[in-house]
């Protein structure tokens, strides 16, 4: 069965290197400090195998992501996930999900549907004017 392609799952991580943006498509994602983990986080306090992402089919054909604490093998990470502020193992993950790693390392989990981005170029002649008599007037 083909995947439904009306949705794009983006996990979006902020590290001590900065912010990076992850398009979510294959099975299975490790995350944590180990340079073989599909997602890297640079911290100290992650574990190197500190989460592990899994991707499940719904009845529509379409997909979803679950998050789980630890590595593929069930060894649960040092510190677990903090999921929305609350610690929990597991959790399914839904638009702007926010996932806390350790101290200054988060993702951000958003599912956008592709209705809602422009599907080709912009239109050349869409340009809004505004006119001086459009402006709010200012007393000195």
């Amino acid at each position: 069965m083909a995947l439904q392609s009306n949705q794009n799952h983006i996990l979006i991580v902020e590290d001590d290197q900065g912010r990076k943006e992850f398009s979510l498509d294959a099975p299975v994602y490790s995350i944590g400090r180990d340079a073989r983990c599909d997602i890297r986080l640079f911290s100290q306090f992650v574990s190197r195998r500190h989460a592990t992402l899994v991707r499940l089919p719904r009845e529509d054909g379409s997909f979803y992501y679950r998050i789980i604490d630890g590595d593929s093998k069930g060894k649960p990470s040092a510190n677990g996930l903090l999921i929305n502020g609350r610690k929990i193992p597991a959790h399914d993950l839904k638009n702007e999900d926010e996932i806390v790693f350790g101290p200054q390392v988060r993702a951000i989990y958003y599912l956008l549907s592709k209705d809602t981005m422009p599907s080709g170029p912009l239109d050349e002649y869409d340009v809004t004017l505004i006119g001086p008599n459009m402006m709010p007037e200012f007393e000195d």
